[in-house]
């Protein structure tokens, strides 16, 4: 008697064990919302998708596979690109046509991939998640959807050129090295400022431009979205962190509860943070994002 009320006990013990664990990996896997090891990199404006290089390679030794396509009418160096100009081709390109461009590539993948998009990409990867295109976005010192603005001199002072309010469209815009120095690398060594500014700077769309103003640049903030990181930094002028935190504060006040919105910014860091010394702090603070959702 003893002996079978021995294994008995010893087979409860087992079951409750059994239980335990179970309810643990059921609850891991509901509280992991991102599952996904690929990474699309989108470019924003005004820039070659080679400024993802070093991204790109750190990532995927870190495990990740990854994409760095470029956009419409911009595959080449930037020396090529810029020998180009003016582009018409280029001159016409829409916001739309960039983010139907990019959903039509992701929808080719195995999985849904995590999207991290800086400037102008930071917008893209609102406007995808809105689609339910992605398992996660880091918005990356991201242009705001139309209706999120400010009257910061700097982000007015980048911005007017190549906006280029009472010019023709149908003219591509090409960055001078001044406004170069302005509105990317302030702060940065006059040496590293012309390495980037020739390795990079490609004409722009000003239709494309114009489009984050109208509708095509418009998001619902009460849209329920995969997790959506906004990252800073301090010293970007072009997009200043107080304009990030104020896209990032219209969805926590307008979306659902539920919804993963987090922002972060970092200090010292302008808008090629992506190249500056220490961009491995912001690409290590998104994986570590990454995997604590």
């Amino acid at each position: 008697m003893k002996l079978l009320l021995k294994h008995f006990l010893c087979l409860l013990i087992l079951l409750l064990y059994q239980n335990v664990a179970f309810a643990h990996s059921q609850n891991d896997s509901l509280l992991k919302t991102i599952d996904s090891k690929t990474v699309v990199f989108i470019t924003g404006a005004f820039v070659s998708n080679s400024g993802w290089d070093e991204w790109k390679t750190y990532f995927e030794s870190k495990g990740y596979k990854t994409i760095v396509p470029a956009w419409p009418y911009k595959e080449g160096s930037a020396e090529t690109l810029r020998s180009r100009h003016p582009d018409k081709d280029l001159a016409s390109l829409s916001l739309k046509s960039v983010v139907d461009y990019h959903a039509d590539i992701i929808s080719k993948l195995p999985e849904k991939p995590i999207l991290i998009g800086h400037s102008f990409g930071g917008l893209i990867v609102q406007l995808l998640l809105q689609r339910g295109i992605g398992a996660a976005g880091i918005a990356y010192h991201s242009v705001p959807p139309k209706g999120v603005i400010t009257l910061k001199h700097s982000f007015i002072k980048s911005l007017w050129a190549p906006l280029g309010i009472f010019k023709s469209a149908k003219k591509p815009f090409l960055m001078s090295f001044k406004q170069w120095q302005y509105a990317f690398t302030n702060g940065m060594p006059l040496d590293q400022q012309k390495m980037y500014y020739d390795k990079l700077v490609i004409p722009e769309s000003r239709v494309l431009m114009r489009g984050a103003l109208k509708k095509s640049g418009k998001v619902d903030f009460k849209k329920p979205i995969a997790p959506l990181l906004f990252i800073s930094g301090s010293e970007d002028h072009i997009m200043p962190a107080s304009l990030n935190q104020k896209t990032y504060k219209r969805y926590k006040k307008n979306g659902s509860k539920a919804a993963v919105i987090d922002y972060k910014e970092f200090k010292g860091t302008n808008h090629l943070a992506m190249s500056q010394p220490n961009w491995k702090d912001d690409a290590d603070y998104i994986m570590s994002w990454v995997d604590s959702h």
